[in-house]
């Protein structure tokens, strides 16, 4: 006679895979998570050693362009990371309804949120900064005046992308929490981190170019190989900012109109 009730029941076991499996496939943002991570390590790092197989002696002149790219990407990745961690810990607290039934606007919030980012920034990255001084010999603050161009772009550049992760998650809730670690990191293959824009192929160069953030790394290895400062590339991230800065902020600002429409903003929350 078959127990009624095994100790184990691989039934039970599908019932629970398929709800699991469920879930999953009802976020698209769940689904791109489990095929970022290889697909982005596979693209950047073939990026990088054909770079490094073909211009060997060209990046062993400048020293510390490895150190920089790494400490100015951590700008663009905090400054994002800064926005989008403040709104979760709203939202995992279940306090972003307790907000706005405030005098808070959206636009003080969000000016908040940004003051956060910056602090958050600064905090993580100027520790690491001084610390490259003694373990490798290089000093981020060598690229002079410019860098303070370059901090200021991809902060902003972080900022925005910070915003419109805040207007997916408000659209479509915390099955989007997920974006908040992964976005900025789409974009590194096409900001030329680590290596030129010409590396990449004539259409994806357009894409890169497109960017604020290739124009800063393209103008931060200027410096550290020619010893000049490109103000073209300068102006391009300035003027790119602006642009996506608009966008993100419009977009921002409908799906925070949407949340509320819909009482979103008291539903959500872990």
């Amino acid at each position: 006679m078959v127990h009624p009730n095994p100790a184990f029941s691989l039934r039970r076991v599908g019932a629970m895979v398929l709800r699991y499996w469920y879930l999953l496939r009802g976020s698209w943002p769940r689904f791109l998570e489990l095929a970022y991570w290889p697909t982005m390590q596979m693209i950047l790092w073939g990026y990088i050693n054909q770079f490094m197989a073909s211009s060997s002696a060209w990046v062993a002149q400048g020293a510390g362009v490895l150190v920089s790219a790494v400490l100015l990407w951590d700008v663009l990745f905090r400054g994002q990371l800064g926005v989008s961690v403040s709104f979760l810990e709203e939202m995992w607290s279940r306090n972003l309804g307790h907000l706005f039934v405030s005098p808070l606007r959206p636009g003080e919030w969000v000016a908040a949120l940004f003051g956060m980012s910056l602090i958050r920034t600064v905090i993580g990255v100027v520790p690491a900064a001084l610390l490259a001084i003694p373990l490798f010999g290089y000093s981020l603050f060598d690229l002079g005046l410019p860098l303070a161009g370059f901090f200021a772009n991809l902060i902003v550049f972080g900022w925005s992308l910070g915003l419109v992760i805040v207007a997916l998650i408000l659209r479509y809730g915390m099955g989007a929490e997920g974006l908040a670690w992964i976005v900025v990191f789409m974009l590194a293959p096409v900001s030329a981190v680590y290596y030129p824009v010409s590396v990449l192929p004539g259409w994806l160069q357009w894409v890169a170019l497109s960017l604020p953030s290739a124009h800063v790394f393209e103008g931060m290895r200027a410096i550290l190989f020619d010893g000049t400062m490109r103000w073209d590339h300068l102006a391009w991230a300035v003027g790119l900012n602006a642009l996506f800065m608009g966008l993100c902020t419009a977009a921002f600002l409908y799906s925070f109109h949407q949340a509320r429409v819909r009482g979103a903003l008291l539903q959500t929350g872990e």
